[in-house]
């Protein structure tokens, strides 16, 4: 088998990259360009476009097969694009319409499943917990999503929704989410929705890793109710799945998964609420950084 090609397509950029194999993991070629998601659907497909074009010319050669990851989920019935939170993209045939436009075969899996599988085979569970069957790999950041690996594969679901914590529903006053629904984890624990809580008590515009400083500080008793807001609901809605996972290993990643109360006063929040008497899954910050959407689509290519 040849390199691999993988690319993450974000709300704001897209990054193609291409590797040597995946037990070595060499990068032959990186390359990232904007979005531009507000110039519509068809721009976004003539970004990709150029992207591989461009990739195609700099290594000399075209691939047979791309991993994309998406912001959205590839709806196994209808094979159109739902859920995405780049909102061009829903209801369209991504996958249909690329290899048209390229004359090369995809694989295409949501973008927090490619984090889940690239932290698994090549990240902080290969590490720390290889002998791991079940991984649940959480992204916190502007929105809330995860993805399940189990023994190595992706669990995409009936609906191609299997992960999809970010909108459960958690508590009324998180109000409306943008998927229509009222209530989600989404509005409640996301950067947003957490900078959002802290601003509207005090009136002020201040960013959340402020926000965290000030409760570090120990001096803002507002900062401390938003924190203590983020454990409390971080703990119910992740005790949900976890009642039902069961995963080996929970890996947070996302912005918020820098923030080390969640690996503390966050996981007795869980072990309060889970249906069991002790909480022995590993919870670990991930190895690959922005790396790891981009190395999960690749990983879509293995054979």
């Amino acid at each position: 088998m040849g390199p691999i090609w993988g690319i993450d397509l974000g709300g704001t950029k897209i990054e193609g990259v291409v590797i040597e194999d995946t037990k070595s993991m060499n990068v032959l070629k990186r390359m990232r360009l904007p979005t531009g998601a507000e110039n519509g659907y068809v721009h976004v497909l003539r970004q990709i476009y150029k992207l591989v074009e461009t990739l195609t010319a700099e290594i000399g050669m075209r691939p047979e097969k791309i991993g994309i990851g998406t912001p959205g989920i590839l709806d196994p019935s209808t094979q159109k694009l739902k859920n995405a939170n780049t909102v061009c993209l829903n209801g369209k045939p991504l996958k249909n319409d690329l290899e048209n436009l390229l004359g090369i075969s995809l694989e295409m899996a949501n973008d927090a499943n490619c984090f889940a599988l690239a932290e698994t085979k090549l990240g902080v569970v290969r590490d720390m917990a290889p002998e791991a069957k079940t991984v649940w790999g959480i992204i916190m950041g502007t929105g809330v999503g995860s993805g399940v690996v189990i023994n190595g594969n992706i669990l995409n679901g009936k609906h191609g929704i299997a992960g999809e914590w970010g909108h459960m529903f958690i508590d009324e006053s998180g109000g409306e989410c943008y998927c229509g629904k009222t209530g989600c984890v989404e509005k409640i624990i996301s950067g947003p929705a957490l900078t959002a809580y802290y601003n509207n008590l005090l009136g002020t515009d201040i960013s959340l890793p402020e926000i965290v400083e000030r409760f570090y500080d120990g001096m803002d008793n507002k900062a401390t109710e938003t924190m203590e807001r983020l454990i409390y609901f971080f703990g119910k809605a992740a005790a949900n799945v976890i009642n039902i996972l069961d995963p080996d290993v929970v890996v947070l990643g996302g912005g918020l998964g820098n923030i080390d109360l969640l690996y503390s006063d966050g996981f007795e929040s869980v072990k309060q609420h889970i249906f069991n008497d002790k909480l022995e899954a590993l919870f670990l910050k991930p190895k690959l950084g922005d790396s790891a959407g981009v190395f999960g689509a690749a990983l879509l290519c293995e054979d």
